[in-house]
Parts: structure tokens; sequence; C-alpha cells
């Protein structure tokens, strides 16, 4: 296609992680029109995510070079980061040799980054691409009907027991999102069981579980309160819920409008049958 019609047409970048998020916004940007091109990351994205894109990709995800080097030849000047990869990888054995950065990537992993937190992480790749000329939009902009509304959204009711649960922890989950450590925190009898760190959620999940073996715990996920809507916004879905019944938990809270529900129908009525109450609050 030429340089002129390419130009012409609305396109957009997506760097896939794992999870359903990716294909909620591959599906997204092409209701809205958007000639879509995916750079898959190793291990993370799930292989099926090619079939939703114009053109696809795989790279690495210390590969930085090979992502701008496709979204330049294929004259996209925005991007968006989708789906989670899992950051203790990072750390594991032989990391070097599994991981080896290609020079973008070790340039801002070894050189320019003053921690490795997420959002310094991830606004230093941001700013890598703005550098090239390619802007990261918001990873929510073709979700937007995908976001938490407030209330409660199952059958089910809190218990006055929860409500203090729930009041006690908000703020505290707050606070470590502040701090860029976690999203997620576990509370019971107004006491923080678990907190998440690089594990992800997930092995969070498990660890509570394991820790309170008569279940009855609640999770609370909420954004960072100055959240950065590019990237790292807090996802729930079925597979959440079948996590948290599988460990005990009886409720599980979001932020109403900063986090992002996989297939709501699905992940309501999962949660009624295991009896957990699904809360979607606001911060005021």
């Amino acid at each position: 296609m030429p340089p002129k019609i390419l130009q012409s047409i609305n396109r957009l970048g997506i760097i896939a992680g794992a999870g359903q998020f990716p294909f909620m916004v591959a599906d997204g940007a092409k209701r809205a029109g958007c000639h879509v091109t995916i750079v898959g990351l190793k291990g993370f994205a799930d292989p099926s995510i090619a079939a939703h894109a114009d053109n696809f990709r795989w790279a690495g995800m210390t590969k930085m070079g090979r992502w701008l080097r496709i979204f330049k030849h294929q004259q996209i000047k925005n991007v968006i980061l989708a789906g989670s990869v899992t950051k203790s990888t990072m750390y594991g054995r032989f990391r070097i040799l599994r991981l080896l950065p290609d020079l973008t990537a070790a340039r801002i992993w070894f050189l320019r980054l003053k921690d490795k937190r997420n959002d310094a992480v991830l606004s230093a790749v941001a700013d890598e691409f703005a550098r090239h000329g390619i802007i990261m939009e918001e990873c929510v902009k073709y979700s937007q009907q995908d976001m938490a509304p407030e209330g409660i959204l199952t059958r089910g009711q809190p218990s006055e027991a929860q409500k203090r649960d729930v009041d006690f922890g908000w703020n505290i989950a707050k606070e470590m999102g502040r701090l860029d450590i976690g999203q997620s925190i576990a509370v019971k009898e107004t006491e923080v069981v678990a907190v998440e760190a690089i594990e992800g959620t997930d092995r969070m999940i498990e660890r509570a579980g394991a820790l309170v073996r008569n279940g009855g715990w609640t999770m609370i996920k909420v954004a960072k309160p100055n959240q950065d809507m590019r990237f790292d916004v807090p996802t729930i879905g079925p597979d959440t819920i079948a996590n948290l019944a599988k460990n005990g938990a009886k409720m599980l809270v979001i932020e109403a409008a900063k986090t992002v529900i996989v297939d709501r129908q699905e992940t309501a009525a999962a949660a009624d049958k295991a009896g957990i109450v699904l809360l979607s609050r606001t911060s005021e």
C-alpha cells in the first residue's frame, strides 16, 4: 500500500501481554475503524490474538527496538499497552540469558531508571516511544464500555463485618498504589492478610488463601491515586473470581470507573455462584 494511503488510515499499534484485555482493546479499535498492528510479547500473549489483528508480529519482552521497528514500518503514530506481564520473570535464574535485552531496552533498564517500580519503567518506555514520534495512548480508549460501574454488581450484599473490612482496607490499598507497590490487598477482621507486589494478583490470592484457612476474607483492588490510564489499569474477570473462590475469599472490592471488567455479566454470575460479593466503589 503506498505511503500516502497508509497515512490516511487510522492506524493503531498494540503491545499485547497476557489475558483477555488485549482482545478487548483490539476488537474495540477495529469497531472504531482502526487498522490494528499487534506486537505479541513472547511468553505472555495468547497466540490467538493474531486473528484479531491486521498485522501481527511476535517480539520478546526486552526487545523494544524490535517493537519500534515494527510500528515504524507500519507508519503507526499511536500505540496502546494492553495485558499483563509477570514482572517477577525479570528476577529469575539466568535472566540475562533468557531475557537478553536489545540496546534500546538495555539503555532504559540499566541507565535511565531511578528505580524499577512499574510507573518508572512504563513511563520510561512511553518516553522512548515519544522520542521516535509514537504516542502511547490511554489503554482504555477503545474499551470504555468495559469499565466498572459504581455499586454492588452481584445479588449478594456485604455483611457488616465485610463493610468494616472495606472501610479499613480501602485507604491502605490506595496507599500501596501511591507507593507503586501493588494494586491489591487481602483483609480479614480489620487485619491486612496479604499485599500484592511483583508476584501479581493471582499469587497474592493464593497466598491469602493459604494464610486464612477458614476463608471469608476480602480482596480490595484499586487504581493508584494518580492513575496513569496509559498503563497498569486494574483488571478483573471470571478467572479472578474462580481464583478467589478456590482460595476462600467472600468479597471483591474494585474501584468504579478505574477498573476493567472482562465480560461483566459472566464475572457477576460467577461471583454469585461462588457466594462472592462484588462491590465497585469510588474513593469519595
